[in-house]
């Protein structure tokens, strides 16, 4: 039934589409004869093109945290070079460990941490299991990379002091310029925070490298053996196998279980003030890793600690939880092979650069960039609002009794149609073989007030699958040939509609790249004028993408926003 009802949906969309058109043309021409043609109508189409301006703007210092998932790696990119993404995060008691009774003698057996990764079921064995892959998963799936958690000792404050009253604190990342290279730093507005000096005991170190294979528990021995499957995760136990598992274990046991009955474990703030998180720190192996979203906001995602309690006659098993909530963020470094620089805002790019993380966007002006001397170059607004917009004898334009101006011409689509640069893009195929750029979306956003385009909010084809979503305004790319290079198209109908019959001063869109265009979240950029915010998938997007600009040279693949109307022929 669900591929029965995929398979319906889009002829239903596009006869809903197509019905609008009608019911538009209905009202606006008059049909001469019931055999329609060019001959036999008063109206008529035409395309216009306008040569938008794009250029390249480099996204620093990009908000990292409240985000919906979080990044945990090595990425080495084709194109622009190698980022590593680690994680702060606090824990927080779960509401049935906060002031818990650890009892008479309580030791603890083992500490588990448990994270599922983002994954989906693939198929299912011959047994009936479910088997899985993992959805976010980038880079080279058999690489391994170092990866060491620290107790954390810097204190993730709720509230910035600085700002309005009770204004949220937020974490800005500081991926390049950073002496230490290796080590992780984060901006607060105010200073500059190395989470490298604020790292404390290591509660594990390990290689890692993350598996698609069920999470598989067993427990009880024999005929009362019980094994259960989950989804994929990271999960480490600590017990008291080795050596350095009973040092670990003693640290949990003096950190948490000797502290029963203080202040410090009997409520969230104060917990948080006293133990103040983990810092899940990545490292390559050999310049190489991969990258995956960890889902900490799973109700699986915790740290477990299992211990006993009573007198040597009686004893019982009990759990103490941590839950991964409170302020989370990511932090990133850039070691990027292609310098990442701010375009010319005045006449546009050749070529566009697309860099998911603190990377790169690029900035569509539909109608010109104003010069010095404030002249449009070139002055494309003043020509399409001519050219739609009706007049009075004075050379006024004409409004309604609503406020809208009158039109002579119908606005049947607008859309950006954008080229991926193939002398650009050298690599096209990954570490695991598989195309490089397939999966790659553009999603376009207004930059005026950081929200969806108006084409976004009214396209139906929403699915649960991003890659799929969003196919009408935010068109899927269509994969390179011999002959042409790849494509994205991205439709800004009513976006324009608005600036044509209401005055609407939205001419910019943003363009970046992004790994689920479902989640429309604005995150906001530090001490930035021009661009204050930026959607918050692309911080979560570790690719990267390259496209011809306004100023390719070949006329044919420039960025262009093209017009299409219908219009009363002369009387």
């Amino acid at each position: 039934m669900k591929n029965i009802f995929k398979a319906l949906k889009f002829p239903f969309v596009s006869f809903l589409i197509l019905s609008s058109f009608i019911a538009c043309d209905k009202d606006f021409n008059v049909i001469e004869s019931e055999v329609l043609g060019e001959d036999n109508t008063n109206f008529s189409t035409g395309i216009d093109t306008i040569n938008a301006v794009a250029y390249n703007k480099r996204v620093d210092a990009v908000q990292i945290n409240n985000l919906p998932s979080y990044l945990l790696g090595v990425f080495n990119d084709p194109e622009f070079g190698k980022t590593t993404a680690s994680i702060v995060t606090q824990l927080t008691p779960s509401a049935a460990s906060l002031n818990e009774d650890f009892g008479i003698n309580p030791t603890i057996d083992s500490v588990v941490i448990h994270v599922p990764y983002f994954s989906s079921i693939e198929s299912i064995d011959a047994d009936g299991n479910n088997e899985y892959q993992l959805d976010s998963l980038y880079g080279d799936r058999s690489a391994k990379y170092k990866l060491t958690i620290h107790k954390n000792n810097y204190f993730l404050r709720d509230f910035n002091p600085f700002g309005e009253v009770n204004s949220s604190q937020n974490y800005f990342s500081k991926a390049e310029d950073n002496p230490e290279l290796l080590n992780n730093h984060a901006l607060n507005g105010s200073q500059n925070i190395n989470f490298d000096e604020y790292a404390g005991e290591v509660i594990i170190d390990t290689v890692f490298a993350p598996s698609a294979k069920a999470t598989i528990l067993k427990t009880g021995e024999g005929t009362d053996e019980i094994i259960t499957r989950s989804v994929p995760a990271f999960r480490y136990t600590i017990n008291s196998d080795t050596e350095k598992g009973v040092e670990q274990l003693n640290f949990w046991q003096q950190t948490i279980v000797a502290r029963s009955g203080s202040d410090d474990l009997s409520s969230a703030n104060n917990f948080r003030n006293y133990f103040r998180g983990f810092y899940l720190k990545s490292e390559p192996i050999e310049d190489k890793g991969n990258m995956i979203l960890m889902n900490l906001g799973s109700s699986e995602a915790n740290v477990t600690i299992y211990y006993t309690k009573g007198d040597s006659s009686l004893r019982t098993s009990d759990e103490y939880i941590l839950n991964f909530s409170g302020n989370i963020l990511n932090t990133f470094n850039n070691e990027f092979i292609r310098p990442i620089e701010n375009g010319d805002n005045i006449n546009g790019d050749e070529t566009l650069y697309l860099k998911g993380m603190e990377g790169s966007m690029a900035v569509v002006n539909l109608f010109g960039t104003e010069d010095s001397n404030n002249n449009m170059i070139p002055d494309e607004l003043d020509n399409i609002l001519m050219g739609f917009r009706k007049t009075d004898d004075n050379g006024k334009f004409i409004k309604d009794n609503s406020g809208n101006y009158v039109l002579k011409r119908l606005l049947n689509e607008a859309h950006l149609i954008i080229y991926e640069d193939e002398n650009e893009i050298v690599n096209t195929v990954d570490d695991n073989g598989d195309s490089y750029h397939n999966y790659d979306r553009i999603y376009a956003y207004d930059i005026k007030n950081n929200t969806p385009t108006f084409d976004y909010l009214i396209d139906p084809t929403e699915n649960n699958e991003p890659f799929f979503s969003k196919a009408f305004s935010l068109g899927q790319r269509v994969s390179a040939s011999s002959s042409d290079p790849g494509k994205y198209k991205i439709r800004l109908t009513e976006h324009l509609n608005n600036i044509i019959q209401s005055d609407s001063t939205n001419y910019q869109i943003g363009l970046v790249l992004s790994n689920n265009v479902n989640f429309t979240n604005s995150s906001e950029i530090l001490n930035s004028d021009d661009i204050t915010g930026i959607p918050a998938a692309t911080i979560l997007s570790p690719r990267g993408t390259i496209l011809k600009g306004s100023h390719e040279a070949n006329e044919e693949e420039r960025l262009l926003l093209k017009v299409f109307f219908t219009e009363l022929k002369d009387n």
